[in-house]
């Protein structure tokens, strides 16, 4: 158990910077689809959802309003959160509490 308390600060910073980004991307996107501009592909948002930054994604829907008719994205994005939640804990668990 080690190796998780050595790499947890690491995974700490990635999970924060994951939703960071997710978060951003969903409101440049929503920004830019008022704009007419070029947009942000779903593939990339949905990817940034992906790797552990769907509350920051799901979260950016809900504040900027943005992807919530899309029925892949409101079934998706929460889907997501949840399992990504789950592995917050289950890696806090793991690290802390077992320990």
């Amino acid at each position: 158990m080690d190796i998780l308390r050595t790499i947890s600060p690491a995974l700490a910073v990635w999970i924060a910077a994951a939703n960071l980004v997710a978060f951003a991307l969903m409101g440049v996107d929503k920004h830019r689809a008022v704009k007419g501009r070029w947009r942000v592909r779903e593939r990339t948002l949905f990817l940034s959802g992906s790797l552990l930054g769907a509350p920051g994604a799901f979260l950016g829907m809900r504040v900027f309003r943005h992807k919530t008719k899309k029925l892949a994205f409101r079934i998706v994005m929460p889907a997501l959160c949840v399992i990504d939640i789950a592995l917050y804990l289950a890696l806090a668990y793991l690290v802390y509490l077992r320990s």
